[in-house]
């Protein structure tokens, strides 16, 4: 183990998770005091929106005291497509809000009391950027979507939750998608594991489209923001029952490494295998795709020849079909990963393929099972 893998396998510790959560149970318990939720959120902002609607039900349900914070946009480096954001957001928010049984997007934030100035300074100094965001005695929760860590976290039996995450459908459904990620993504990681068992389930093609890594893009990611993606990327890949913590960033010519591998795989029909061993060896098993030596192992437990490894990374072929899935990613209107693609509709999230299986039915002319 190296300082490189130790400081990620101990930010994503389920040990230290349940250790904080622990120290503040105690704490409020100690000080005689409530549980109190903080919720931030933007008005007219779509998630924070649905989130305000789902808070009396959460008060109600576990006896919380909720306190609402008005906030700002993030910052441009947190959200770098702004108006992309907006748009996929309106769509997003309102197929939630059906899911869940919301109102949809109705406006009530703005009756929130309290400076925007003062809550953004809040949510800053608590380590977050985001709008839509609950915080409870240390741990963050990203909208609707993450309801769930929270409410086993406050005793609800799995799969009773309220906000229980949309089932993928079951129904055999045919037709074909396009799964467009990063290999630095570890949301990517999440979907790459599960996604390959699920298009077999619907009986459906899925089209691999890799693509450079935002930082890779010469796109920043706030120190805040890498550090809730792999904190909630660890609870996500525990409900998954995946491995996920021992990680060794693959930025640079590990990730360079990768997609002349997998461009080569892709277009030889055989993407799965290495994908998979590749994503794996960097999000769990700390492998250092840059290093030769480990990226042999990537390669050979995927059945891959290592000269012929080593000839495919000396060419640089794999740069101009990344591009193109970028470009065609952005035309479609996204601009993050994992997203995918079912016809010209277009979905964002590892936690967005229940959608994917939902429109491979309506494609097929079925109802989702």
């Amino acid at each position: 183990m190296s300082l490189k893998t130790l400081a990620p396998q101990v930010l994503t510790s389920s040990t230290l998770r349940n250790t904080v959560r622990l120290w503040h149970l105690l704490g409020r318990r100690l000080g005689g005091k409530a549980a109190t939720l903080h919720a931030f959120l933007e008005p007219g902002e779509p998630y924070s929106e649905l989130l305000v609607q789902a808070l009396p039900k959460l008060q109600e349900t576990y006896g919380l005291d909720v306190v609402k914070h008005r906030v700002g946009a993030p910052e441009k480096s947190a959200a770098p497509e702004p108006e992309l954001l907006r748009d996929w957001s309106d769509l997003d928010a309102q197929a939630l809000a059906d899911v869940h049984g919301l109102a949809g997007v109705k406006g009530v934030v703005s009756d929130v009391e309290g400076e925007v100035e003062a809550g953004t300074v809040l949510r800053h100094k608590l380590g977050h950027y985001a709008s839509g965001m609950i915080w409870f005695e240390g741990e963050w929760y990203w909208g609707v979507d993450r309801l769930v860590h929270l409410e086993r976290r406050l005793g609800a039996v799995r799969g009773q939750a309220l906000f229980e995450p949309p089932a993928e459908t079951g129904a055999r459904t045919g037709g074909s998608f396009e799964m467009f990620f990063s290999l630095r993504s570890p949301y990517s990681y999440i979907a790459l594991m599960r996604v390959f068992d699920l298009a077999r389930r619907w009986g459906a093609e899925i089209k691999l489209r890799p693509v450079l890594p935002m930082v890779m893009r010469a796109l920043p990611v706030p120190r805040e923001k890498r550090f809730y993606i792999v904190r909630d990327c660890a609870r996500e890949a525990e409900r998954f029952g995946l491995e996920f913590g021992n990680i060794c960033d693959p930025l640079g010519k590990g990730v360079e490494n990768g997609l002349a591998i997998l461009v080569d795989e892709i277009n030889a029909g055989r993407g799965e295998v290495f994908v998979q061993s590749f994503m794996r060896g960097v999000w769990s098993e700390g492998l250092d795709a840059s290093r030769p030596a480990r990226f042999y192992k990537i390669c050979k437990r995927a059945g891959i020849d290592w000269k012929h490894a080593e000839a495919v990374i000396a060419t640089q072929d794999w740069r101009e079909v990344v591009e193109t899935n970028r470009q065609d990613m952005f035309a479609g209107g996204h601009w993050g990963v994992p997203s995918f693609r079912v016809g010209t509709r277009m979905c964002f999230g590892q936690d967005r393929l229940w959608q994917v299986g939902e429109w491979l039915a309506e494609e097929a002319g079925q109802e989702p099972a």
